[in-house]
């Protein structure tokens, strides 16, 4: 995994995005803290930790000793998403928040004021590979005028499907956060494909701010 990480890092990628999931919030198991931890030793890019849990409250703790920079949790797995949030933030880590495809952008409203990123799932969440849900575009444009109409500063972040295919339109709504894993490590080929897919987001942004 550090062969993998230097190689996107080297193809321009400015931050490890990591998929924590448990077998209940979502039909997969991946990585925890331990594997964190690990990575901590590796890179100095941030650790963007993207905790796809059930109780995500009783694991933050962990994931800021095992070297966590950024952690989200769904608005979904959340009972009190406020205090989650909060918990984020005394541990020393920028907090951030998930929508999945089904859930509306509104319901975030309340916390978009202590968020540093806001995540729009743009597949339904616990296998990688699958394809770009459409309607994630409208979520990330109407973020996008949220933020502007309340004066925020939050980073908004999409992941799911980002590819070749869907850059252009995922950066043209205003995403710019861009989380790949196929797309990158899909071939072998982590920095090549790292470089290609960021030079395509870059030009994709130079013809928004034309336009």
């Amino acid at each position: 995994m550090a062969e993998e990480i230097a190689a996107a890092e080297r193809g321009g990628g400015s931050v490890i995005h990591v998929d924590v999931m448990d077998g209940h919030f979502v039909p997969n198991i991946t990585v925890g803290p331990p594997i964190v931890q690990s990575l901590r030793k590796h890179t100095k890019l941030p650790l963007d930790c993207h905790l796809m849990i059930e109780n995500p409250d009783e694991f933050i703790p962990a994931f800021a000793e095992a070297g966590a920079n950024w952690v989200s949790v769904h608005y979904e797995a959340c009972r009190h998403l406020h205090r989650s949030l909060e918990l984020i933030g005394q541990h020393g880590m920028k907090p951030g928040v998930v929508i999945n495809p089904a859930t509306k952008t509104e319901l975030l409203i309340p916390v978009l004021g202590m968020v540093h990123h806001v995540l729009v799932m743009s597949v339904n969440p616990g296998f990688g590979g699958q394809k770009f849900i459409p309607y994630a575009l409208n979520k990330i444009r109407r973020l996008k005028e949220l933020r502007q109409e309340m004066g925020l500063e939050f980073r908004i972040e999409v992941d799911g499907g980002v590819a070749h295919d869907t850059v252009k339109s995922v950066v043209e709504a205003g995403a710019e956060l861009l989380v790949a894993g196929n797309a990158v490590f899909g071939e072998g080929h982590a920095e090549r494909d790292a470089r290609a897919l960021l030079e395509a987001a870059q030009r994709a942004e130079r013809k928004a701010a034309q336009e």
